[in-house]
């Protein structure tokens, strides 16, 4: 969630760190606050801004490392005031002691304008002593904010649990319906997908899962937050949009309950101020689901592109397949179409299985050789087994439907295979073709794998192949460079490809193929889609573009998934960023309606009629056509009655009629 201010947050304000006095015995001891006890924002605010125009933030917890937090440069809330503060002391990284004789201050309190009229004060509490050392610091410190803020660690899992067995318990008493933001900050040791083996359980177990943190913000009813750096994007937008709306909603707080003590001064006024309605709604965009393993599994059926023919040892064909599909999965078919040699694989059962099963036949005597295509005859694989053989179809069929559906394949190969020696025998070989080099057998206990995701993710996938001469038969000749690609994926996943490279078309029979009014990064981009089901645009211009080469080869679900890309970076965006951005929101739009991207047309013009005090003051607001321009005066926010209502209020109350009666 964002929340869009117009004008800079920030100005320059100095900050201060609270220093400790000198305790009983002369030791200078963090118990100071207690003597002391910070003041309210309300008692601090400075004269002219009201009790209302102040904020107090309380930032608890130490978000850096266990065991190199002195080397970090910035912590959480000295990177979002984006300045410095004043350490008191000779030694800023100095660390709370048993007997308290060396300490750094207890926190440190910061101070900065914020929406430019608004006192913000902040003060953050590294230690967590405080709650044991002076209990009522602690609850002076709580019972005043407006905003809390819980930091940690995700490597630091021991001072987490401490916290949370310790200390949570004791803010919960001491909260007063205040928001909390739980900050997760740092980037995990493991990121490794999750696995049940015991031996990886104690490697995570350094690690705070975002499971916990998340139960730990349902326990406290708080904003949960991870923040894998504290770069401009964390810090300034995510952190700091959270942040800059709960600031705003307790600002709203204070001013209702303020009007609400000043039910007498209404009274006296003729004119009560206009309530700005909420703006409309925003189209909601579907996403259309994924149809990368039907498409795959589709590919086996329809026949086309085909460049490998299995035959039995009778040399009766048995199946046609695909060299691209199979090796996206296997190091065996690797091996055997020569895309990488033993020395590659280093393994000896993966060779040996290749030599086992499989034998290459180039003869030009082969029964039907002469009726095969004259260009680039299909290859010609001999199976040696014949159990396995016999139950090829079967396991084709689940190699291109992802090579997880385990139990469908035990079942079909029993159908065949009364014995059940063989029925094993044939399972362990299809475990080794599919098994990693240099691994163990994996896949020993196959039920496993129902419930994950298909072999594409795990194995060798077909990103392999992205942009590679490897099994490649078709090159697109792009801005004066090729880029080699597969007919295979291209026909199961594009219904334009299929067409073309299966009709009475030119490129049906060529081998370069020539691409106009698309770039070479864009057709990259689009290219990666096609072969892994996922892209990740690096910002809104090329989304467009690459929205545009979907429409061109009618890949709607990647439409779809660029539509959504631009739509949520546009909603990520503060109303300064949309003000001072160069982008072009009238000629997306037009661009949008061009290619038929009816949703997002739909949606941005809602998003112009929803920041319409934006968007108007831009020269290229002119541009929109006389419906458009309709749509946007009808549906803008704030509306033409609200600023009216809101001129005629100001004009009152600035008038001689009207005498202000807190001043």
């Amino acid at each position: 969630m964002y929340v869009r201010v117009a004008g800079p947050l920030w100005s320059p304000a100095p900050a201060r760190a609270v220093r400790p006095t000198p305790g009983p015995g002369g030791s200078r001891a963090p118990v100071l606050a207690a003597r002391c006890p910070p003041r309210s924002p309300r008692a601090s605010s400075p004269p002219g801004l009201g009790r209302l125009r102040s904020i107090h933030i309380v930032a608890l917890g130490n978000e850096g490392d266990a065991f190199h937090q002195d080397s970090r440069p910035s912590g959480l809330i000295r990177a979002y005031l984006g300045r410095s503060p004043l350490v008191s002391g000779d030694e800023s990284s100095l660390l709370l002691s048993a007997s308290g004789a060396a300490a750094r201050p207890v926190f440190t309190e910061y101070q900065a304008s914020a929406f430019g009229n608004v006192k913000l004060v902040v003060h953050d509490c590294p230690v967590w002593d405080i709650f044991d050392s002076d209990w009522y610091t602690s609850r002076n410190l709580i019972g005043g904010a407006d905003i809390i803020v819980i930091k940690y660690n995700v490597n630091d899992k021991f001072s987490f649990h401490e916290v949370k067995d310790n200390y949570i318990p004791v803010i919960k008493r001491a909260l007063n319906s205040v928001p909390v933001i739980i900050a997760a900050v740092g980037t995990r040791q493991n990121e490794e997908l999750p696995c049940t083996c015991p031996l990886c359980t104690s490697d995570r177990g350094s690690c705070v899962s975002t499971t916990e943190g998340i139960q730990l913000a349902k326990e406290l009813g708080a904003t949960y937050l991870e923040l894998h750096s504290l770069d401009d994007f964390y810090i300034g937008k995510y952190f700091g949009g959270v942040l800059e709306y709960f600031m705003i909603q307790a600002l709203n707080q204070k001013t209702s309950e303020k009007m609400k003590r000043r039910k007498m001064s209404n009274s006296f006024h003729g004119i009560r101020p206009p309530q700005l309605e909420q703006p409309e709604k925003m189209p909601v965009l579907k996403a259309e689901a994924s149809h990368y393993n039907a498409d795959l599994n589709n590919l086996l059926f329809c026949c086309q592109c085909v460049d490998v023919v299995f035959y039995s040892p009778d040399l009766k064909e048995v199946a046609e397949a695909h060299k691209i599909v199979l090796c996206a999965v296997s190091h065996v078919f690797m091996l055997l179409f020569s895309v990488k040699s033993p020395a590659d694989i280093q393994d000896s059962s993966i060779i040996q299985t290749t030599q086992d099963l499989f034998t290459i036949n180039r003869d030009p005597a082969f029964p039907g050789a002469s009726q095969e295509s004259p260009g680039n005859p299909p290859l010609r694989v001999i199976v040696k087994d014949a159990f396995f053989c016999s139950c090829l179809s079967d396991i084709l069929r689940f190699i291109y439907s992802g090579a997880f559906q385990w139990e469908e394949l035990e079942d079909d190969i029993r159908k065949k295979l009364k014995d059940s020696g063989d029925v094993s025998n044939v399972i362990e070989k299809v475990k080794c073709i599919l098994k990693t080099p240099g691994k163990f057998n994996c896949l020993r206990n196959c039920k496993t794998y129902q419930a994950r995701k298909p072999l594409w993710f795990y194995n060798t996938s077909l990103k392999f192949f992205l942009n590679k001469p490897m099994l490649a038969d078709v090159v697109f000749e792009i801005q004066g460079t090729t880029v080699p690609a597969h007919r295979a994926i291209l026909v199961a996943r594009c219904e334009v490809m299929a067409a073309m490279f299966n009709g009475n078309y030119m490129e049906a029979k060529s081998v370069l193929i020539p691409v106009y009014g698309v770039s070479k990064e864009t057709f990259l981009s689009f290219l990666e889609y096609l072969y892994t089901d996922s892209c990740c645009p690096a910002g809104i211009f090329q989304a467009m573009c690459l929205l545009i080469c979907a429409e061109m080869y009618q890949v709607s679900r990647l439409q779809h998934i660029c539509e959504l890309f631009i739509i949520t970076q546009l909603q990520s965006m503060p109303s300064r960023e949309l003000a001072s951005m160069n982008l072009d929101i009238v000629d997306l739009l037009k661009k949008a309606k061009f290619h038929h991207s009816d949703c997002l047309s739909t949606w941005l013009l809602h998003f112009i009629a929803t920041n319409y005090l934006i968007f108007s003051q831009k020269p290229e607001f002119q541009d929109l056509s006389v419906e458009e321009r309709s749509f946007v005066e009808k549906h803008r926010w704030p509306s033409t009655v609200y600023l009216k209502q809101l001129a005629e209020y100001r004009k009152y109350i600035h008038s001689r009629k009207c005498r202000c009666l807190v001043m």
